[in-house]
């Protein structure tokens, strides 16, 4: 499409500015062309944003420029931006964006914001998550193969625990687990789950796995991040640009991909750029959908371990 300085979007005048500008130097990926992917990705993507506070990460001069999280929504925002409030640890308030439109999703990127940082909850039940998130991180030398080796184990517990399990690259060097459950739940029982999770996993396989945070236990190890699984923390949105050399995107991918790379040891299967998952979603649609509806009971927890026996 034509961009000029101001978008007509669902009813809406959007300005926009500085669509030459390139923001990811080493290809020449300009800001037109993040808000043109953020338009035409907009389908598959506000879905997953409905609803769920947004954390901005701003590039003002690009990937390769200073950047700065933006929870409070900026003063200068248009009326029609909804907000909704989220206390913070000391019991103060951050009012946060909500992107239930086109239109705020353009504003958003006209501001440079080319990560979208989501909530595992939707306001304004802000205590219920509606899933439960595993953070496959790789410390070198290990990288995304080995994540795609311990996604394969998660899964496989996860089945055996009767929940469906499903998979997306972060966009940047990880892989990402997302267990639907969509009912009536809260953190302290979800965070629970996840670290019980993690535990278990590092217990079975303590040579590749770690579920503890500290950076010198990590070396050549995927850690297991359960922390995510917090009220006060964000994770990155499905179908998010990542402010990387390359305009990479969180990705959802099937199992079947996972362990395709995974066999044919090849990372380069695993990432995705703008242009790829536009073609992506037109052939496979929404490949996370069923995050959004499928609903799960995550299993009982006993002295720490994982009970078959459903809540």
């Amino acid at each position: 499409m034509s961009i000029t300085s101001q978008l007509k979007i669902s009813g809406r005048t959007v300005n926009v500015t500085h669509l030459d500008k390139i923001f990811y130097p080493k290809t020449g990926f300009t800001k037109g062309q993040i808000i043109d992917y953020y338009i035409n990705i907009s389908p598959y993507l506000l879905p997953h944003l409905k609803g769920r506070p947004v954390t901005l990460k701003r590039y003002p001069n690009g990937v390769e420029g200073l950047f700065f999280y933006e929870k409070q929504i900026p003063a200068s925002h248009p009326e029609w931006v909804k907000t909704t409030n989220v206390k913070r640890n000391d019991g103060s308030e951050i009012n946060y964006c909500v992107f239930d439109s086109l239109p705020v999703l353009v504003w958003a990127a006209n501001l440079a914001d080319l990560e979208l940082h989501t909530f595992l909850h939707r306001a304004p039940a802000i205590e219920i998550p509606t899933m439960v998130t595993f953070d496959l991180d790789p410390g070198p030398p290990a990288d995304i193969l080995l994540c795609c080796q311990v996604g394969l184990w998660l899964k496989e517990l996860f089945e055996k625990l009767k929940l469906k399990s499903f998979a997306k690259t972060s966009g940047s060097k990880g892989l990402q687990v997302f267990v639907p459950l969509n009912r009536p739940t809260n953190y302290e029982r979800t965070k629970a789950f996840a670290h019980a999770v993690a535990e278990n996993l590092e217990h079975e396989f303590p040579k590749i796995v770690v579920s503890r945070m500290q950076k010198n236990l990590r070396v050549g190890k995927i850690l297991v991040d359960w922390s995510q699984n917090d009220p006060h923390k964000t994770t990155i949105c499905v179908y998010s640009l990542r402010a990387k050399d390359h305009p990479t995107v969180s990705t959802p991918v099937t199992w079947e991909e996972v362990a395709m790379a995974l066999k044919k040891k090849s990372a380069r299967l695993l990432t995705f750029e703008a242009a790829d998952v536009l073609k992506r979603v037109k052939s496979h649609g929404d490949l996370f959908a069923p995050v959004l509806t499928l609903k799960q009971k995550m299993p009982r927890l006993h002295s720490g371990l994982i009970s078959n026996q459903n809540l």
